[in-house]
């Protein structure tokens, strides 16, 4: 049965300032938002995936996500990546905490305590950063999933830190990530947080007027292979999850992006 405190805060929202600061001196966060201010000139629901009926977005200040209440995480996670984002100033302080904009209240510290999964981040910590915000952001339990330690500390693990990689060779990219809940191995904790089967990352590349795109399928678990072996064709992908991506590209990109399953073009 689920939590009933969460089915009123549910059932509530469906019946039913900014501030201004002054520095003398810019912060490494207003440096950096005047440098990439290209990136304020991309409307990013352009590159979201397409929002089924009674889905809303929630906007973070550097991620967006839909919500998935039945399995107490996100359904995808999207975020930007500039070469300028990595290896930032601020270190990771891991304050886990609930996100006060799931309205219907979202996982919590004891979802995980004592449960023997990782608190896994959807959006990587260490993509953050460059902004203490953002990095704080990053710990918000929408971004998290219930991740095998082996699979988190493992070949999640090393997917994100080729993701900064190709970051470092690209002018940015677009990721969305998520779990995929169409296989569940448990639930834990009061609010039945689902522990997926697998997880995916698909990754827009913009470099030199190209766009590119490659996808990930991981299975939860632990892994020695190469990220190569996990690699998806996005249409493919779009199947096995039920999510449509870059469904606002228009026909000649979108069959491009999701067809090719090509390797050739990403360092390894």
């Amino acid at each position: 049965m689920r939590n009933t405190r969460k089915s009123i805060f549910k059932v509530v929202f469906f019946v039913g300032v900014a501030t201004l600061t002054f520095s003398f001196v810019p912060s490494f966060e207003e440096q950096h938002s005047v440098s990439d201010i290209h990136n304020t000139c991309i409307d990013d629901s352009l590159y979201y995936p397409k929002i089924d009926s009674g889905e809303y977005v929630i906007h973070h200040q550097y991620y967006d996500l839909v919500y998935d209440e039945k399995h107490e995480q996100a359904k995808w996670v999207f975020y930007k990546l500039y070469p300028s984002y990595l290896n930032g100033p601020y270190k990771r302080r891991n304050d886990f905490r609930a996100d006060p904009k799931v309205i219907s209240k979202s996982a919590n510290h004891s979802d995980y305590r004592g449960s023997g999964y990782d608190r896994g981040h959807l959006m990587p910590a260490a993509d953050m950063t460059w902004s203490e915000v953002a990095l704080s952001e990053s710990f918000y339990y929408s971004n998290m999933s219930p991740q095998h330690p082996s699979f988190n500390r493992g070949v999640w693990k090393r997917l994100e830190s080729k993701v900064r990689s190709w970051c470092m060779e690209s002018d940015s990219l677009f990721v969305i990530t998520g779990p995929v809940v169409n296989t569940i191995f448990d639930v834990i904790g009061q609010n039945r947080v689902a522990v997926p089967g697998a997880y995916f990352k698909v990754i827009m590349r913009f470099k030199q007027n190209k766009q590119e795109g490659i996808a990930f399928l991981l299975p939860n678990t632990s892994s020695k292979e190469s990220l190569e072996s996990y690699v998806y064709c996005i249409d493919s992908l779009e199947q096995l999850v039920g999510i449509d991506f870059f469904h606002h590209q228009n026909e000649e990109s979108h069959r491009r992006l999701e067809s090719s399953c090509s390797k050739v073009m990403w360092d390894w």
